[in-house]
């Protein structure tokens, strides 16, 4: 697999022994690593090396690891998270989801599926300039960023997927199914509100100067983009 020399990924492990297996494993990948053991040599790498991906412990010194993705995002950093987690239930979840991480992965570590995950978030761009529109609102598809009467708005990854299948589908209801399946790429099963979360997101980016509202709930359905 090609890769582009400067992505690289941020691994945030306190765990020396699954730090060196994630670092072994995407090295064979075709990836380059860096290891912070702590918040505060996280936090310096994030902010000075810029990697293309950040690997983060839910259980850095107890449960920091949630905090520490969640000042990531309140200082402007981007760049797609990945949490590890040793739970698995709705309330784990959207704890992780709600501190700003894109995606989580369940211990016990398995090197096939954690990679897999990997590539989605690091599969190298292809769409150019390409530009999505609708109404006020611009999806930028390489930069990942929406522009809305001129105020530039930084997403997450999973923002800007949600958004982008919104916007691809102008109009159209979709229900949650059809998001999960499509934005998520797998069932969150039972009753998580996953969904709810990241519409509470775009929402609060995309409507920030008291903008019309753009994306409509459809009550016991899904949600749909249009103007009211």
């Amino acid at each position: 697999m090609s890769v582009e020399a400067n992505s690289f990924v941020l691994l945030v492990e306190p765990d020396e022994a699954l730090a060196h297996q994630l670092s072994l494993d995407l090295k064979e990948f075709g990836y380059d690593t860096l290891l912070a053991t702590d918040v505060s040599a996280g936090l310096r790498s994030a902010t000075e090396k810029a990697p293309a991906l950040i690997v983060i412990d839910r259980m850095l010194a107890g449960d920091s690891g949630l905090a520490f993705c969640a000042h990531l995002r309140s200082l402007g950093h981007c760049t797609p998270v990945l949490m590890l987690m040793a739970r698995d239930n709705i309330d784990d979840r959207i704890a992780c989801l709600e501190s700003g991480a894109d995606d989580y992965f369940l211990k016990p570590y398995r090197t096939e599926d954690f990679l897999r995950l990997v590539r989605i978030y690091l599969q190298p761009d292809v769409q150019g300039s390409e530009k999505l529109r609708f109404g006020d609102l611009t999806l930028d598809l390489a930069t990942h960023r929406a522009i809305r009467n001129g105020r530039v708005i930084d997403l997450t990854m999973k923002e800007f997927e949600l958004l982008k299948y919104l916007m691809e589908h102008p109009r159209e209801v979709l229900t949650r199914e059809q998001i999960l399946e499509n934005v998520w790429g797998y069932d969150f099963m039972g009753e998580s509100n996953v969904i709810e979360v990241y519409i509470r997101y775009l929402r609060l980016k995309i409507e920030d100067e008291g903008e019309k509202r753009l994306i409509q709930t459809v009550r016991g359905v899904g949600y749909v983009l249009r103007e009211a």
